[in-house]
């Protein structure tokens, strides 16, 4: 009898994977390349489901592209900034060891994660695994990134003992506090507290620590700045804007230039020039080595720019109420 009952289930499962060959192929590949078991990962990749609104979403193309003007407007608010000062005062002792152990001073790592989720309040509505089996195997551009990142989450949900059906993240598998997909957890993720979990979902200590990690590991240089606003720069800088956000010059190169900025910042610093438009006008920026980190977790030079000066108003609102 038990075996009758189970049959219905068998057939699901085997109609299942012969229905998509490409969900076959990786089935194999993980039961040789990671020790799974061929008939767990059938189970668990029959509960994903093919989500045509995640499609949309990746589809869909911006609206509208957003100066900076515009852009800062969404995150350097005074909620943002007061909530960034609560989650400070309640992860205090978590940031001061954050700090001592990979040297990201604390308003950093809380700008992020107020970037990222809003300290946790805005982490995501969609199941992880039916977003990366959408865009996995149901969207073509980006199969192979998708493919490689849905590898990724099962493995850290077999490490991590979680069930890949539960955790909850964006719709492009995004994850956590940090936001983090699964292929940075599996990097950059650290158990900060010492439970034996690397849980950045609920634990705001490893949410914590995993921020920090990713930006010691991407090269975070301490004590060191980030960026400064130039006075004036020459008419013409184009080929010091096209070499990229990733420090090519130094700043006594840009200087020699006709480039002016602060006074205190050493010649000898490495440097990218930065262009950003506002309603008012435009703004010349040195991007640092600190800021090119930023960016690795972005690469946006307005995420970065967001994360810098959120961080700059917390960190001082943080010393006047701390």
């Amino acid at each position: 009898m038990k075996s009758i009952l189970l049959l219905p289930l068998l057939l699901s499962l085997s109609a299942f994977a012969y229905a998509n060959p490409q969900v076959e192929k990786f089935i194999q590949r993980l039961v040789e390349t990671q020790g799974f078991d061929a008939g767990e990962l059938r189970e668990v990749l029959a509960k994903a489901h093919k989500r045509q609104d995640i499609i949309d979403r990746m589809n869909k193309p911006a609206e509208r592209t957003l100066n900076w003007g515009q852009y800062s407007k969404i995150f350097l608010t005074d909620k943002r900034a007061n909530q960034g000062i609560e989650f400070w005062k309640r992860n205090q002792q978590a940031l001061r060891r954050a700090e001592e152990t990979f040297g990201v001073p604390p308003q950093f790592v809380v700008a992020i994660i107020g970037v990222e989720t809003f300290y946790g309040r805005i982490t995501g509505k969609d199941k992880v695994l039916d977003a990366l089996y959408t865009l996995a195997f149901h969207y073509p551009k980006r199969s192979k990134f998708f493919t490689s990142e849905l590898e990724k989450f099962l493995v850290l949900a077999k490490e991590e003992k979680l069930d890949p059906a539960k955790p909850m993240g964006s719709y492009a598998g995004a994850m956590g506090l940090g936001q983090f997909m699964p292929s940075s957890y599996l990097a950059y993720a650290v158990d900060f507290d010492g439970d034996g979990k690397r849980d950045i979902w609920n634990n705001e200590t490893d949410a914590i620590g995993s921020v920090a990690n990713y930006f010691a590991r991407h090269g975070w240089e301490k004590g060191l700045p980030v960026t400064a606003e130039f006075d004036s720069v020459p008419e013409n800088p184009k080929k010091y804007l096209e070499a990229g956000v990733k420090p090519s010059f130094t700043l006594g190169e840009l200087r020699k230039a006709g480039m002016v900025v602060e006074p205190g910042l050493d010649d000898a610093l490495e440097t990218a020039l930065i262009r950003l438009e506002t309603d008012q006008g435009e703004e010349y920026w040195a991007a640092l080595k600190n800021f090119y980190v930023i960016t690795r977790y972005n690469h946006s030079e307005l995420y970065a720019m967001a994360v810098y000066q959120l961080s700059e108003r917390i960190r001082d609102l943080f010393a006047d109420k701390g």
